[in-house]
């Protein structure tokens, strides 16, 4: 059986010395053995993670989106559909989406490594769409309650680009969390984007469900606002808890593996 050691750690969340090791670090339980990671990722992990970026590209041109929810599909979506899948399945099959390479890219949280182009262009689209979206349908929201009338297409008609395109160029500067040049604050980082993830994922499928049940009212209006910007701001504060999968925090000194 074997103990963590009491002197300066070399561990899979980089070095730590002995002036940050916590209580809780010097005094953790026996680890039976060293972590194992894999060293390929199967199969099935690979083609799960293809179709997360193939509804993140194809809903990237909002307007178009915005179309779809409101009218059904049609060919212009049939086509953009088909590029999407082109592109990415040839992304994929050379192993340049995240999560479907064949092999983890990274290992340790802190490790400072490159961040390959196709993580950042990838994690910028991701990003363009979840804050678009989010911000867009909020103004929405508070445009009805407001002025008592909807103007949510002319809205994402004005707006959508300007805005992701916005975030875009925050991506190619580096700027956004998971699109910086390095991966050392992978740990960190991760935190913010799931935590973004969770609570998009979770109001977008609300406010349609509220957009159906509803009757088209000023009452209506500002339930479906309070209840959007509710699960939001509920979503974001058990993110920053570390409540929800993948936003916990990650401490120095403990093994870990990015999933």
């Amino acid at each position: 059986m074997r103990f963590e050691p009491s002197g300066p750690l070399q561990c899979y969340n980089g070095h730590v010395g002995k002036e940050i090791q916590s209580e809780e670090i010097r005094n953790q339980r026996p680890l039976e053995a060293d972590p194992r990671f894999r060293t390929r990722n199967k199969p099935h992990y690979r083609l799960a993670h293809w179709p997360i970026w193939i509804f993140v590209f194809f809903i990237a041109p909002g307007p178009l989106t915005f179309d779809l929810f409101a009218r059904g599909f049609d060919v212009r979506m049939a086509a953009w559909l088909g590029i999407v899948l082109v592109g990415t399945g040839v992304a994929g099959w050379r192993g340049c989406l995240p999560g479907v390479e064949p092999k983890p890219y990274i290992l340790r949280f802190t490790e400072d490594r490159p961040n390959p182009l196709y993580r950042r262009i990838c994690y910028t689209a991701a990003w363009g769409d979840l804050i678009s979206f989010a911000v867009l349908n909020l103004a929405g929201l508070v445009y009805a309650v407001v002025d008592g009338e909807w103007r949510l297409r002319q809205i994402y008609d004005h707006a959508y680009f300007p805005l992701v395109i916005a975030v875009w160029i925050c991506g190619a500067l580096g700027q956004l969390p998971r699109v910086r040049p390095s991966t050392n604050g992978e740990g960190t980082e991760r935190r913010y984007f799931y935590g973004t993830v969770w609570a998009v994922c979770a109001a977008e499928p609300i406010l349609g469900i509220l957009w159906k049940l509803l009757p088209r009212s000023h009452a209506a209006d500002i339930v479906k606002l309070s209840v959007f910007a509710g699960v939001l701001g509920f979503m974001g504060f058990a993110a920053s808890l570390g409540r929800l999968p993948r936003t916990r925090t990650i401490v120095p000194g403990e093994w870990a593996i990015s999933d």
